[in-house]
Protein backbone atom coordinates (compact mmCIF):
# COMPACT_ATOMS: atom_id res chain seq x y z
CA UNK A 1 0.00 0.00 0.00
CA UNK A 2 1.29 3.44 -0.89
CA UNK A 3 2.36 5.79 1.85
CA UNK A 4 0.09 8.61 2.95
CA UNK A 5 3.00 10.98 3.55
CA UNK A 6 6.63 11.28 2.50
CA UNK A 7 9.59 13.48 3.33
CA UNK A 8 11.36 15.71 0.80
CA UNK A 9 14.33 18.10 1.08
CA UNK A 10 13.41 21.78 0.66
CA UNK A 11 14.91 25.23 0.99
CA UNK A 12 13.15 27.23 3.71
CA UNK A 13 13.26 31.00 3.09
CA UNK A 14 12.67 33.50 5.88
CA UNK A 15 12.98 37.12 4.77
CA UNK A 16 14.18 38.11 8.23
CA UNK A 17 16.76 35.37 8.85
CA UNK A 18 17.70 34.06 5.41
CA UNK A 19 17.43 30.57 3.94
CA UNK A 20 18.28 27.08 5.12
CA UNK A 21 17.76 23.52 3.97
CA UNK A 22 15.41 21.21 5.84
CA UNK A 23 13.14 18.23 5.31
CA UNK A 24 9.42 18.74 4.85
CA UNK A 25 6.60 16.19 5.10
CA UNK A 26 4.21 16.09 2.14
CA UNK A 27 0.84 14.43 1.64
CA UNK A 28 1.11 11.69 -0.98
CA UNK A 29 -1.02 12.02 -4.09
CA UNK A 30 -1.32 9.02 -6.43
CA UNK A 31 -3.78 8.00 -9.15
CA UNK A 32 -6.40 5.35 -8.48
CA UNK A 33 -8.01 3.68 -11.48
CA UNK A 34 -11.41 2.16 -10.76
CA UNK A 35 -12.60 -0.71 -12.91
CA UNK A 36 -15.76 -2.79 -12.94
CA UNK A 37 -15.13 -6.40 -13.98
CA UNK A 38 -12.01 -5.24 -15.78
CA UNK A 39 -13.65 -2.36 -17.65
CA UNK A 40 -12.23 1.11 -16.90
CA UNK A 41 -14.61 3.37 -14.99
CA UNK A 42 -12.69 6.36 -13.63
CA UNK A 43 -9.31 7.64 -12.54
CA UNK A 44 -9.09 9.89 -9.51
CA UNK A 45 -6.11 11.43 -7.76
CA UNK A 46 -6.23 10.47 -4.11
CA UNK A 47 -4.29 9.84 -0.91
CA UNK A 48 -3.64 6.07 -0.77
CA UNK A 49 -5.59 4.16 1.84
CA UNK A 50 -9.22 3.14 2.37
CA UNK A 51 -9.53 2.62 -1.39
CA UNK A 52 -12.46 0.20 -1.11
CA UNK A 53 -14.36 2.76 0.97
CA UNK A 54 -13.57 5.40 -1.65
CA UNK A 55 -14.83 3.17 -4.46
CA UNK A 56 -17.95 2.24 -2.50
CA UNK A 57 -18.81 5.86 -1.79
CA UNK A 58 -18.14 6.73 -5.43
CA UNK A 59 -20.59 4.05 -6.60
CA UNK A 60 -23.22 5.30 -4.14
CA UNK A 61 -22.84 8.84 -5.49
CA UNK A 62 -23.22 7.52 -9.04
CA UNK A 63 -26.43 5.70 -8.14
CA UNK A 64 -24.93 2.28 -8.90
CA UNK A 65 -25.25 0.76 -5.40
CA UNK A 66 -27.16 1.53 -2.21
CA UNK A 67 -25.94 -1.21 0.15
CA UNK A 68 -22.96 -3.45 0.85
CA UNK A 69 -24.60 -6.48 -0.78
CA UNK A 70 -24.51 -4.74 -4.15
CA UNK A 71 -20.70 -4.89 -4.17
CA UNK A 72 -19.50 -8.49 -4.44
CA UNK A 73 -15.77 -7.86 -4.22
CA UNK A 74 -12.81 -5.55 -4.79
CA UNK A 75 -9.19 -6.39 -5.56
CA UNK A 76 -6.12 -4.29 -6.20
CA UNK A 77 -4.71 -5.34 -9.57
CA UNK A 78 -1.20 -5.36 -10.94
CA UNK A 79 0.57 -7.83 -8.70
CA UNK A 80 1.26 -11.56 -9.09
CA UNK A 81 -1.88 -13.46 -10.00
CA UNK A 82 -3.52 -10.45 -11.62
CA UNK A 83 -1.34 -10.19 -14.70
CA UNK A 84 1.45 -8.05 -13.28
CA UNK A 85 4.68 -8.35 -11.35
CA UNK A 86 4.55 -5.53 -8.81
CA UNK A 87 1.31 -4.41 -7.20
CA UNK A 88 1.26 -0.62 -6.96
CA UNK A 89 -2.19 -0.68 -5.32
CA UNK A 90 -3.28 2.00 -7.76
CA UNK A 91 -5.78 -0.09 -9.75
CA UNK A 92 -8.92 -1.37 -8.02
CA UNK A 93 -11.15 -3.83 -9.85
CA UNK A 94 -14.71 -4.03 -8.50
CA UNK A 95 -17.22 -6.83 -8.92
CA UNK A 96 -20.90 -6.00 -8.66
CA UNK A 97 -23.45 -8.50 -7.37
CA UNK A 98 -25.61 -10.30 -9.93
CA UNK A 99 -28.46 -8.09 -11.05
CA UNK A 100 -26.67 -4.83 -10.23
CA UNK A 101 -26.22 -2.87 -13.44
CA UNK A 102 -22.90 -1.10 -14.03
CA UNK A 103 -22.92 2.56 -15.06
CA UNK A 104 -24.05 3.11 -18.63
CA UNK A 105 -21.10 3.58 -21.00
CA UNK A 106 -22.00 7.23 -21.55
CA UNK A 107 -21.78 7.83 -17.77
CA UNK A 108 -18.59 5.89 -17.19
CA UNK A 109 -15.93 8.40 -16.21
CA UNK A 110 -12.98 7.07 -18.15
CA UNK A 111 -11.18 10.37 -17.85
CA UNK A 112 -9.15 11.76 -14.97
CA UNK A 113 -10.62 13.66 -12.05
CA UNK A 114 -8.25 15.78 -10.02
CA UNK A 115 -7.81 15.80 -6.29
CA UNK A 116 -8.70 19.49 -6.25
CA UNK A 117 -12.14 19.09 -7.81
CA UNK A 118 -14.02 15.94 -8.60
CA UNK A 119 -16.33 15.66 -11.56
CA UNK A 120 -19.93 15.03 -10.78
CA UNK A 121 -21.45 12.12 -12.67
CA UNK A 122 -24.87 13.72 -12.48
CA UNK A 123 -25.00 16.74 -14.74
CA UNK A 124 -27.84 18.53 -13.00
CA UNK A 125 -29.99 18.78 -9.89
CA UNK A 126 -32.79 16.99 -11.74
CA UNK A 127 -30.45 14.08 -12.45
CA UNK A 128 -29.60 13.72 -8.76
CA UNK A 129 -33.28 13.68 -7.82
CA UNK A 130 -34.03 11.10 -10.50
CA UNK A 131 -31.47 8.53 -9.32
CA UNK A 132 -31.43 9.04 -5.54
CA UNK A 133 -32.89 6.14 -3.54
CA UNK A 134 -33.24 8.13 -0.31
CA UNK A 135 -35.13 11.20 0.86
CA UNK A 136 -33.09 13.38 3.25
CA UNK A 137 -36.01 15.81 3.44
CA UNK A 138 -37.99 13.27 5.46
CA UNK A 139 -35.29 12.88 8.12
CA UNK A 140 -36.55 14.13 11.49
CA UNK A 141 -33.09 15.00 12.83
CA UNK A 142 -32.65 18.24 14.77
CA UNK A 143 -29.34 19.48 16.13
CA UNK A 144 -28.35 22.23 18.52
CA UNK A 145 -26.37 25.06 16.96
CA UNK A 146 -23.87 24.76 19.82
CA UNK A 147 -23.30 21.12 18.86
CA UNK A 148 -22.63 22.05 15.24
CA UNK A 149 -20.23 24.76 16.40
CA UNK A 150 -18.17 22.12 18.23
CA UNK A 151 -17.77 19.75 15.27
CA UNK A 152 -14.97 21.55 13.35
CA UNK A 153 -12.81 21.53 16.48
CA UNK A 154 -13.35 17.81 17.01
CA UNK A 155 -12.59 17.20 13.34
CA UNK A 156 -9.38 19.19 13.54
CA UNK A 157 -8.22 17.36 16.68
CA UNK A 158 -8.36 14.05 14.82
CA UNK A 159 -6.62 15.13 11.60
CA UNK A 160 -3.39 13.26 12.29
CA UNK A 161 -1.99 13.39 8.75
CA UNK A 162 -2.87 17.08 8.35
CA UNK A 163 -0.80 17.76 11.46
CA UNK A 164 2.25 16.34 9.66
CA UNK A 165 1.64 17.70 6.17
CA UNK A 166 -0.84 20.59 6.26
CA UNK A 167 -2.08 19.29 2.92
CA UNK A 168 -5.22 17.20 3.40
CA UNK A 169 -8.96 17.72 3.51
CA UNK A 170 -11.06 15.85 6.05
CA UNK A 171 -14.62 14.58 6.26
CA UNK A 172 -16.36 12.94 9.20
CA UNK A 173 -19.72 11.51 10.18
CA UNK A 174 -21.12 12.44 13.59
CA UNK A 175 -23.96 11.05 15.64
CA UNK A 176 -25.31 14.10 17.48
CA UNK A 177 -27.86 12.30 19.64
CA UNK A 178 -25.91 13.38 22.72
CA UNK A 179 -25.88 17.17 22.39
CA UNK A 180 -23.09 17.58 24.94
CA UNK A 181 -20.82 14.91 23.47
CA UNK A 182 -21.22 14.32 19.72
CA UNK A 183 -19.98 10.89 18.67
CA UNK A 184 -17.32 10.89 15.94
CA UNK A 185 -18.15 7.72 14.01
CA UNK A 186 -15.54 7.93 11.27
CA UNK A 187 -13.02 10.45 9.90
CA UNK A 188 -11.06 10.21 6.68
CA UNK A 189 -8.38 12.50 5.21
CA UNK A 190 -7.50 12.88 1.54
CA UNK A 191 -5.93 15.34 -0.87
CA UNK A 192 -9.38 15.51 -2.49
CA UNK A 193 -12.34 16.72 -0.45
CA UNK A 194 -14.67 14.62 -2.60
CA UNK A 195 -12.52 11.54 -1.95
CA UNK A 196 -12.67 12.10 1.80
CA UNK A 197 -16.47 12.23 1.61
CA UNK A 198 -16.58 9.10 -0.58
CA UNK A 199 -14.48 7.29 2.02
CA UNK A 200 -16.75 8.12 4.97
CA UNK A 201 -19.83 7.17 2.94
CA UNK A 202 -18.12 3.92 1.96
CA UNK A 203 -17.48 3.30 5.66
CA UNK A 204 -21.16 3.92 6.39
CA UNK A 205 -22.24 1.43 3.72
CA UNK A 206 -20.06 -1.30 5.25
CA UNK A 207 -20.69 -0.53 8.92
CA UNK A 208 -24.15 1.01 9.30
CA UNK A 209 -25.96 0.79 6.01
CA UNK A 210 -27.75 3.51 4.09
CA UNK A 211 -29.50 5.85 4.37
CA UNK A 212 -27.15 7.54 6.83
CA UNK A 213 -30.17 8.88 8.69
CA UNK A 214 -29.76 11.09 11.72
CA UNK A 215 -26.10 11.88 11.03
CA UNK A 216 -24.13 15.05 10.32
CA UNK A 217 -21.46 15.15 7.63
CA UNK A 218 -18.75 17.63 8.65
CA UNK A 219 -16.13 18.74 6.11
CA UNK A 220 -13.00 20.79 6.64
CA UNK A 221 -13.36 23.08 3.63
CA UNK A 222 -16.05 24.46 1.37
CA UNK A 223 -19.31 22.79 0.36
CA UNK A 224 -19.50 22.21 -3.38
CA UNK A 225 -22.36 20.88 -5.49
CA UNK A 226 -20.67 17.50 -5.60
CA UNK A 227 -20.46 17.19 -1.81
CA UNK A 228 -24.15 17.97 -1.45
CA UNK A 229 -24.84 15.44 -4.21
CA UNK A 230 -22.94 12.76 -2.30
CA UNK A 231 -24.80 13.59 0.91
CA UNK A 232 -28.14 13.39 -0.92
CA UNK A 233 -27.31 10.06 -2.52
CA UNK A 234 -26.34 8.64 0.89
CA UNK A 235 -29.40 10.03 2.68
CA UNK A 236 -27.40 12.33 4.97
CA UNK A 237 -29.70 15.08 6.35
CA UNK A 238 -27.11 17.67 7.50
CA UNK A 239 -23.92 18.86 5.80
CA UNK A 240 -21.74 21.24 7.81
CA UNK A 241 -18.75 23.02 6.29
CA UNK A 242 -16.02 25.24 7.70
CA UNK A 243 -16.06 27.42 4.59
CA UNK A 244 -18.55 28.67 2.01
CA UNK A 245 -21.00 26.73 -0.13
CA UNK A 246 -21.47 27.43 -3.81
CA UNK A 247 -24.76 28.71 -5.21
CA UNK A 248 -25.48 25.39 -6.93
CA UNK A 249 -24.71 23.52 -3.70
CA UNK A 250 -27.38 25.61 -1.96
CA UNK A 251 -29.83 25.00 -4.81
CA UNK A 252 -29.36 21.24 -4.54
CA UNK A 253 -29.60 21.31 -0.74
CA UNK A 254 -32.90 23.18 -0.95
CA UNK A 255 -34.30 20.75 -3.52
CA UNK A 256 -33.05 17.69 -1.61
CA UNK A 257 -34.18 18.81 1.83
CA UNK A 258 -30.65 18.80 3.24
CA UNK A 259 -29.66 21.23 5.96
CA UNK A 260 -26.58 22.99 4.58
CA UNK A 261 -24.51 24.96 7.08
CA UNK A 262 -21.45 26.98 6.10
CA UNK A 263 -18.82 29.18 7.71
CA UNK A 264 -19.03 27.14 10.92
CA UNK A 265 -16.36 29.00 12.84
CA UNK A 266 -16.25 29.73 16.54
CA UNK A 267 -19.70 30.75 17.73
CA UNK A 268 -21.16 31.65 14.33
CA UNK A 269 -22.46 29.87 11.26
CA UNK A 270 -24.70 30.44 8.25
CA UNK A 271 -27.64 28.10 7.60
CA UNK A 272 -28.55 28.05 3.92
CA UNK A 273 -31.36 25.48 3.81
CA UNK A 274 -33.72 23.59 6.13
CA UNK A 275 -32.88 25.89 9.04
CA UNK A 276 -35.73 24.30 11.01
CA UNK A 277 -33.36 21.46 11.94
CA UNK A 278 -30.91 23.81 13.71
CA UNK A 279 -31.99 24.70 17.24
CA UNK A 280 -30.56 27.83 18.84
CA UNK A 281 -32.07 27.49 22.30
CA UNK A 282 -34.23 25.10 24.22
CA UNK A 283 -35.77 23.39 21.23
CA UNK A 284 -36.12 26.64 19.29
CA UNK A 285 -35.50 26.44 15.52
CA UNK A 286 -33.25 29.01 13.91
CA UNK A 287 -35.42 31.49 12.03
Amino acid sequence: MGRISERRPIVRIDLTTGSRTKVDTLAVEEPLELRISGAPLAITMRTPGNDVELATGFLVAEGVITNAEHLRGAIHCGGPGTGGVENTYNVLDLTLAPGVAPPAPERARTFMTTSACGLCGAASIDAVEAVSSFDPAADALTVMAATLAALPGILREHQAVFDRTGGLHAAALFDVTDEQSPDLLVLREDVGRHNAVDKVIGWAVANRGLPAAGLVLQVSGRASFELVQKAAMAGIPVLSAVSAPSSLAVDLAVRSGITLVGFVRGQTMNVYSRADRVLVGEGTPRE
